[in-house]
């Protein structure tokens, strides 16, 4: 059997998530029909993590374990299963990796953007959050700099989710403006179940002045989601790099 780790973006507005259950559709579930599909095999795929209902990937990776050699370099391959996917799934690379290669595990890092749109605009409907309330920009741009000095990020965790840890090390956490938008940059080891969402919903209420740069540290110290702000949606979110190591790649 070998290996290979799968590339892929897709738009999640029509989606219950990446990963798949019983009730609603997911990107896992129609990847897993597709591969099956091409491939004439029961094929599984794990992915690197879950993105919740209408969250968006520009770069995605999962793994599978096939009989079949050579997909690496199988043009033919990649668009016969891009064909069989939805518009809204694509796929750009299939690489063969080391038999203990782990989409999930084996990342090294992960970046998401979350983007804020402040004029409405059709062509970012379902892709952004339209959000027009004045906002002091440059305080929020001291509060996620505060971000990288911190580990424990349980505030910021979805309340009742099961994890040994709330530490993560966060490398970057950033924000930029375009002419219609606000963008906010985050990468890090690991995150926590609905992390950037909490984070960027709290920055908001320091741009509104409803809190302030050091009120914010608090609320990271106090450890305590109940004071951290209300999660903004889901459609702003994308999750846009993964890194590996590069030892784990096949040639």
């Amino acid at each position: 059997m070998q290996r290979y780790f799968i590339e892929m973006a897709y738009l999640g507005t029509r989606y219950n998530g990446w990963q798949a259950q019983p009730n609603g559709n997911t990107v896992q579930a129609e990847l897993e029909k597709a591969l099956s599909t091409i491939l004439r095999e029961k094929i599984s795929v794990t992915g690197a993590g879950r993105t919740d209902a209408g969250v968006h990937a520009s770069f995605y990776v999962a793994h599978f374990d096939t009989s079949q050699k050579n997909l690496n370099w199988d043009q033919k391959f990649l668009n016969s299963l891009n064909e069989v996917l939805p518009k809204d799934i694509s796929i750009k690379e299939i690489v063969a990796v080391v038999p203990d290669a782990h989409a999930r595990f084996s990342a090294i890092s992960r970046t998401y953007q979350y983007h804020i749109s402040r004029y409405k605009d059709p062509f970012s409907n379902d892709k952004s959050y339209l959000y027009k309330a004045d906002l002091d920009l440059e305080k929020m741009k001291i509060s996620a700099s505060k971000l990288i000095s911190y580990k424990d990020f349980k505030s910021f965790s979805k309340t009742g989710s099961d994890v040994k840890t709330f530490i993560c090390k966060i490398y970057i956490a950033s924000w930029e403006t375009t002419d219609t938008q606000l963008v906010f940059t985050i990468r890090a080891d690991r995150f926590l179940r609905n992390m950037v969402r909490a984070i960027v919903g709290t920055l908001l209420e320091v741009g509104k002045g409803r809190i302030t740069p050091e009120d914010f540290s608090k609320i990271i110290e106090a450890r305590d989601r109940s004071l951290a702000g209300t999660s903004v949606p889901p459609e702003g979110l994308f999750l846009t790099n993964i890194e590996y190591p590069v030892h784990i790649y096949i040639e």
